[in-house]
């Protein structure tokens, strides 16, 4: 997985003379958190609501509505944005962003190459991912099962469902701290949930669950 599938290329952004107040008032109007900042088509920094929060006027000051909005109007984006930015390059595995994230304690990443902006990672198109990646939101059937950790077990299951007619939408295979490994699969379709218990029970797999899902709209 790349960041290129999953990252979002249509970026709203501002440049360094915006006012904070505007940038403020975009971010509600979009309902984003962040806006990258963007001169003669280079990323220079990034702004968020953390920023523009650390640079308004406290609740507890003296000035007046009309000082603050002066105020607010007065200071451009420049002042205050994020000029140490955190990039990616689009490139990048989808694994190497989330971990960036994590190291750095940041919800999005530009998206970088040759000093030019492709589009943003952030950690709601990292959740979009796993759900993806795990075959949620498809209509069908999620069946977990229990395997020893050795090679050819997943081989065994695969094999089976493919025997049936029935069409795996997705695979994951964890290892699990008992030391044996976690299965799931999600079959696409229609299928005879107790049929296929069945047909496992035989073959000698262990199936924890088995269970019907539904299409949602991710």
């Amino acid at each position: 997985m790349s960041v290129n599938d999953f990252m979002t290329r249509k970026v709203i952004y501002i440049s360094p003379e915006t006012t904070i107040a505007h940038a403020a008032d975009l971010m509600r109007e979009q309902d984003i958190h962040r806006l990258p900042v963007i001169e003669n088509d280079k990323l220079v920094g990034l702004v968020t609501e953390g920023t523009i929060a650390e640079a308004s006027p406290s609740k507890a000051t003296s000035l007046s509505i009309y000082e603050m909005n002066y105020l607010l109007n007065k200071t451009k984006v420049k002042d205050v944005m994020i000029r140490d930015v955190i990039t990616v390059s689009r490139f990048a595995s989808l694994e190497d962003a989330v971990y960036l994230m994590f190291k750095h304690k940041v919800g999005i990443l530009p998206v970088v190459d040759n000093e030019q902006l492709y589009g943003v990672i952030t950690d709601r198109d990292v959740f979009a991912a796993f759900l993806h990646v795990s075959g949620y939101g498809e209509e069908g059937v999620r069946a977990r099962f229990l395997a020893e950790n050795k090679a050819g077990e997943l081989e065994k299951i695969i094999k089976l469902i493919a025997e049936q007619g029935h069409n795996i939408i997705s695979t994951v295979q964890i290892a699990t701290k008992a030391g044996n490994v976690a299965i799931e699969v999600q079959i696409e379709g229609k299928v005879d949930c107790d049929q296929l218990q069945t047909i496992f029970k035989e073959a000698g797999i262990h199936v924890e669950s088995i269970t019907p899902t539904v299409a949602k709209k991710i």
